[in-house]
């Protein structure tokens, strides 16, 4: 009897996946965005917590955070590529290729996890030298160093995520999501402060609640064996094809987190030649809301790439288009309405990033009304990638992102704050225009691409 509502659990999941496409995604996207808020508030609080141990404990912590997102990205990537592969075999009904598609998964984000540490470690002081750390080096190498060693702990949980994910189970994925950051926040401040480990305890709380989710996770896929895929290393067939497909869509997917920190660098210099700190501390704190925007989208994005893959992998080139139609249309009713929110509650929002110093509230209110523009234009950019990459084709996805934050973003940013003299006004401004065209031009590419598509529909 347990077996059977373990198999009707698991058709159930990839009759979301291969079913309804507007269904599929606000089942998919719902939980993963509910998990991305809580994930959200977790790094939140635990910026909060190491701050008590003072500045040069905050700093050691901004100064590895650029390191470890890269570091995440790839997992993350890793995470995308495997969803990708997987959800395209579910959709051609080639069971046999998940299955091993999620192996190969695993497999490299194994050996990812034991090569990078080895790298990093080993480099790791000439780097934070090179970033400026400067007196904090030794206190963010010694935090740097404990999740460099415990990177598989961090790793294997995204990856497996992912697969849960790609056979349509979300909730579960969620769960593990949500339990991991609420035991976090617990964790932090028993770890940091009465065992009085400092911000040696905030890396050792985020390993210990990551590796609970791991087991819980591999336990499902492995032990439990009550998912869709079968995970097996009697199953297990090596194949380049797969790792080259996976792969494929890491790299852009790692390289667009790269993008985003070298546009975050140039705002930053830019920034500090036309007003200083005082430009740097109205970014920092306006651009958490553009990512808190961001999330929904991710969220949709997730969901979109799934339905994507498996109607691309079962050749249903009407249900894609309609996945992502669909998509853009719930995209831009979730951000034309928080765009509202936040215009209206700009200054209320201010408040909250600046209690400490009331001068700031006007500067960030006015950034945040400006970055309205750039928010309301978000899922066409990140819905567009999404869908590139659901279809397997990650440098298309990356290119995106390029030509938007390195073309438009950036030349935008310089000329209005310097060729129009408009100073940090012209920042935001050129950002947002040229966020707004960049997604607008990612809008445009998706769907010239997908009526191509549409013509092979037709033809066939």
């Amino acid at each position: 009897m347990e077996d059977v509502k373990k198999k009707e659990n698991k058709n159930k999941n990839i009759e979301i996946v291969t079913g309804d496409p507007k269904r599929a995604i606000r089942k998919l996207s719902l939980p993963i965005m509910v998990s991305m808020f809580v994930t959200f508030s977790y790094n939140l609080a635990d910026t909060i917590w190491v701050a008590g141990l003072g500045t040069d404990s905050l700093a050691a912590l901004g100064f590895f955070i650029p390191i470890f997102i890269v570091i995440i990205g790839l997992g993350n990537g890793i995470g995308v590529g495997t969803n990708s592969m997987i959800a395209r075999a579910i959709g051609a009904k080639d069971k046999k290729k998940a299955d091993n598609a999620a192996m190969h998964g695993i497999i490299l984000t194994i050996a990812i996890s034991i090569i990078a540490p080895i790298i990093l470690i080993f480099f790791l002081n000439d780097i934070l030298i090179l970033m400026g750390a400067g007196s904090v080096t030794p206190l963010t190498s010694e935090y740097a160093t404990i999740l460099l060693i415990g990177l598989i702990t961090l790793l294997l949980p995204s990856v497996g995520s992912s697969i849960l994910r790609s056979e349509g189970d979300v909730k579960r994925a969620m769960k593990i999501m949500i339990f991991t950051a609420v035991l976090n926040i617990i964790l932090d401040p028993i770890f940091i402060y009465i065992l009085n480990l400092g911000l040696k305890g905030a890396a050792y709380a985020t390993l210990v609640s990551s590796s609970v989710a791991m087991v819980v996770i591999f336990y499902w896929l492995i032990i439990k064996k009550d998912t869709y895929l079968n995970i097996s290393k009697e199953d297990f067939r090596w194949n380049p094809k797969i790792i080259k497909g996976i792969v494929s869509i890491a790299i852009p997917s790692t390289s667009e987190t790269f993008t985003f920190s070298i546009v975050s660098l140039v705002i930053n210099f830019i920034l500090s030649v036309t007003t200083g700190p005082i430009g740097v501390a109205v970014y920092t704190a306006g651009w958490r809301i553009a990512n808190l925007a961001m999330i929904p989208h991710i969220g949709l994005g997730t969901g979109t790439l799934t339905v994507v893959g498996a109607a691309y992998g079962a050749r249903k080139f009407k249900k894609l288009i309609t996945a992502y139609d669909y998509s853009i249309k719930l995209g831009l009713t979730i951000s034309i309405s928080s765009g509202i929110i936040i215009f209206i509650f700009a200054p209320q929002i201010a408040l909250i990033f600046s209690y400490a110093d009331t001068n700031l509230i006007p500067a960030i209110a006015e950034f945040l009304r400006i970055l309205v523009i750039f928010c309301i234009a978000l899922p066409l950019g990140i819905l567009s990638s999404s869908t590139f990459q659901g279809l397997g084709k990650g440098f298309i996805s990356l290119f995106l992102t390029i030509q938007r934050a390195l073309l438009f973003e950036v030349i935008f940013m310089y000329i209005f704050a310097f060729e129009l003299n408009m100073g940090t006004i012209g920042v935001w401004w050129g950002l947002s225009l040229g966020g707004l065209i960049g997604y607008l031009v990612c809008y445009i590419v998706t769907k010239l691409y997908l009526r191509e598509i549409d013509k092979i529909y037709i033809k066939s």
